[in-house]
C-alpha cells in the first residue's frame, strides 16, 4: 500500500520539494511517522484497496523532529543524495528542512499537520477533508489543545479555501529563504 502511495506522490507532486527528493525519501519520511510514538498518520482508500490520499503530521513537532533526526539521520541522507547529486544546489534547502522543528505558532503546543496529499482522480470528492477531519480527531483524542499546518500562500487559492472552510484561522504569512510566501493556519480545540 505504502509503495503505491510513493509512486502517486511522486507522479502527482512533481513542483514540490518532498517529491523532488524522490521515491526514497518519501518512504523514509512518510514511514517515520509509524513508527514514532507521537507520530500520527491515515490513508483513505477506495473499496478495492487503491491509495486515494494519506495524511501525517506529529503531537509535538519539535519533539518529532529531533528524534527522527537522531535515530534516522543516515537514512535521510542516503535517501536525499541522488537529489543533490541531481541539483547540488538544494543542499541549503534540504539542510534547513532536515533541521526543521515544526515552526509553530506562539502558545501551547501543536500538533503539526505535516502533509496531505489526495490522488488528482479522487479530488473533490470529500477524500481531503475526510482524512483532516479524522487527523484532527486523533490529535484532540491525545489531549493536544490544537494543530497548525503552513502552505503556500501564492497560486494556491483553492488549498487556503480548503482550510478556511474547515475552519483553520490564518495565524501568519511569511516568506522563506527562497522568497516563497507561507499562510500558516491554527485549529484550536474548545
Amino acid at each position: 500500500m505504502w509503495r503505491r502511495w510513493w509512486r502517486c506522490t511522486c507522479a502527482h507532486s512533481p513542483g514540490f520539494f518532498l517529491s523532488f527528493l524522490g521515491p526514497r525519501f518519501l518512504r523514509e519520511f512518510y514511514s517515520s511517522f509509524i513508527v514514532d510514538p507521537v507520530g500520527r498518520g491515515f490513508v483513505a482508500t477506495d473499496p478495492a484497496g487503491r491509495v486515494l490520499g494519506a495524511v501525517v503530521g506529529p503531537l509535538n513537532p519539535a519533539g518529532y523532529f529531533g528524534r527522527l533526526l537522531k535515530r534516522r539521520w543516515w537514512a535521510f541522507c542516503l535517501a536525499s543524495a541522488t537529489a543533490v547529486l541531481r541539483r547540488p544546489t538544494v543542499l541549503p534547502r534540504l539542510f534547513r528542512a532536515v533541521f526543521y522543528r515544526g515552526g509553530g505558532p506562539a502558545g501551547p503546543v501543536r500538533a503539526l499537520l505535516s502533509s496531505i496529499a489526495v490522488d488528482p482522480a479522487a479530488q473533490g470528492a470529500g477524500v481531503g477533508r475526510v482524512l483532516v477531519q479524522r487527523w484532527s480527531e486523533a490529535v484532540r483524542e491525545q489531549g493536544v489543545g490544537g494543530c497548525f499546518l503552513t502552505t503556500d500562500a501564492d497560486g494556491n487559492e483553492v488549498v487556503n479555501a480548503f482550510y478556511r472552510r474547515m475552519g483553520w484561522k490564518l495565524d501568519a504569512s511569511y516568506s522563506t529563504r527562497e522568497g516563497r510566501r507561507m499562510n500558516r493556519y491554527v485549529l484550536d480545540f474548545g
